[in-house]
């Protein structure tokens, strides 16, 4: 077995079922790229008698049929060692020669059966699932040693059919499993194994750019500095990643250029919008298949939803939370983009600068459990939220990504400052905040607020920075 990178809790859930003598069904889900399929070769390798893996739907020229799917099934049964059949004509006759397949292997061991992206193999009035079901129900679930496990990148197919299934399925399954990205300790842990030489300051850059997904760190180049590296997979010509962001859309979700769409438009403003001014903005009918879209995008990981804090009338606003979006839409997608060595020309040009400033809000916003430890608070329930308060003639706007409203009645205002240096407070700022937290306090009269900052590096002594109640470094973020 190879190093695997944290999933530990993954692994020996695994484990534990591969080794439980009865009949298993595992479904795992995430985002694209997460790692699933490594993670599951990788633990339950050696024992697979059976390896599948759907064809991706992402094809420019024409769509994938329900015969090619069942061809490409046809050459797996044959590649595991069912000579001398037809190819099936369809998923009944194609689940039941794996049935034939594997009674005609076993021997009494462990059977461990993985279909890689399930989703891709249930095209459009295939009657898929009613085969999947079938096989299931009326053979597998009685094989004590069979250990099946299937996975998907589109998650709210795996959501909807397979893990809250409502028909045959329904209770079938015996464990589920959502991978997600890694975090910025994982990520440190992934580049040391790699012999890559990245400081916590890089990696967090790297982070802001690539999230937590392995496969997009995998593609770093141990000889090439950090911005050498952007530029190698996002700006150079053949640049690995410069079709990602279309491909990775067209590959999980069945209305690719609608969730694109909604995608774009929360790049516009990274406190979100609301569902209505969503659907305006993109010009979508605000129907069911939007509520669709929207769902699909938040079991995927690309957008949050979340209620201003303080609304009590549960208006929900949704975000863009996706950090690889976040930056190909600010940069790949941006017109005035096209030298090949962009990152390396304009590191320190003020589009740059903003941008990090967004993008170390998205990296907090997604290591919430390391604050709430650096705070030592994490025993205690909490609700997260962001607020947005327009400004008019009267009275002064005000916008705030993260608040910690914890269950004892004290709420954590944190302001994120990215600097390559101490961040240092200024008076300006420091009577913006506090005019800020008297606004709070009007909000919502009965809570204490604590302003707690979490910055890069630690924040400079002196005249103003006393309001700050308490401070988080970036060091912390890697707990």
């Amino acid at each position: 077995m190879c190093t695997i990178i944290g999933r530990k809790q993954e692994i020996a859930e695994l484990t534990r079922r591969y080794e439980s003598g009865r009949a298993e069904f595992i479904a795992i889900y995430g985002r694209r790229r997460v790692g699933k399929t490594f993670l599951i070769n990788e633990v339950l390798h050696d024992n697979m008698v059976f390896h599948h893996t759907g064809l991706s739907p992402y094809d420019r020229k024409r769509k994938v049929t329900l015969k090619d799917q069942l061809q490409n099934f046809h050459f797996s049964l044959i590649r595991h060692g069912l000579e001398g059949i037809a190819q099936p004509k369809s998923w009944m006759e194609a689940f039941f020669l794996l049935e034939q397949l594997l009674e005609r292997q076993d021997n009494g061991t462990r059977q461990v059966v993985f279909i890689d992206e399930l989703p891709w193999m249930d095209t459009p009035r295939s009657a898929f699932l009613t085969a999947l079901e079938s096989f299931w129900n009326g053979w597998g679930c009685s094989r004590h040693n069979l250990c099946f496990v299937v996975c998907g990148s589109a998650t709210s197919w795996m959501l909807d059919n397979i893990i809250n299934n409502k028909g045959g399925l329904y209770g079938r399954l015996t464990c589920e499993m959502k991978l997600s990205p890694f975090t910025l300790l994982e990520c440190k842990q992934f580049f040391e194994n790699r012999k890559i030489s990245m400081t916590p300051y890089n990696i967090i850059q790297a982070y802001m750019i690539l999230g937590g997904i392995p496969f997009y760190l995998d593609c770093f180049n141990p000889t090439l500095s950090l911005a050498q590296n952007i530029d190698a997979l996002f700006f150079n010509p053949k640049a690995k990643l410069s079709d990602e962001f279309e491909r990775l859309f067209n590959s999980v979700f069945d209305d690719a250029s609608g969730c694109m769409k909604i995608i774009r438009m929360l790049s516009k403003r990274h406190a979100g919008f609301k569902r209505d001014d969503i659907a305006r903005g993109t010009s979508i009918n605000p129907n069911g298949d939007f509520t669709k879209k929207l769902k699909a995008l938040i079991a995927s990981d690309f957008i949050t939803k979340y209620v201003p804090f303080g609304n009590n009338n549960n208006e929900e606003y949704y975000k863009l939370s996706d950090c690889f979006c976040w930056f190909w839409l600010h940069f790949k997608e941006n017109p005035g983009v096209t030298e090949q060595n962009y990152w390396q020309q304009h590191m320190k040009e003020p589009e740059i600068t903003s941008w990090r400033g967004i993008a170390f809000e998205e990296v907090c916003l997604q290591h919430i459990q390391q604050i709430k430890m650096a705070l030592q608070i994490a025993g205690v329930a909490s609700k997260e939220s962001s607020l947005v308060v327009s400004g008019n003639d009267g009275a002064e706007g005000m916008q705030i990504d993260l608040l910690i409203d914890r269950a004892d009645d004290i709420v954590n205002v944190c302001e994120m400052k990215y600097s390559k240096s101490n961040y240092v407070m200024k008076k300006s700022y420091a009577e913006k905040l506090v005019r800020r937290i008297d606004a709070l306090e009007q909000i919502q009269p009965e809570k204490t607020f604590h302003l707690t900052f979490v910055t890069v590096y630690p924040m400079e002594r002196n005249a103003y920075s006393d309001i700050v109640t308490s401070a988080v470094t970036a060091d912390e973020l890697f707990r």
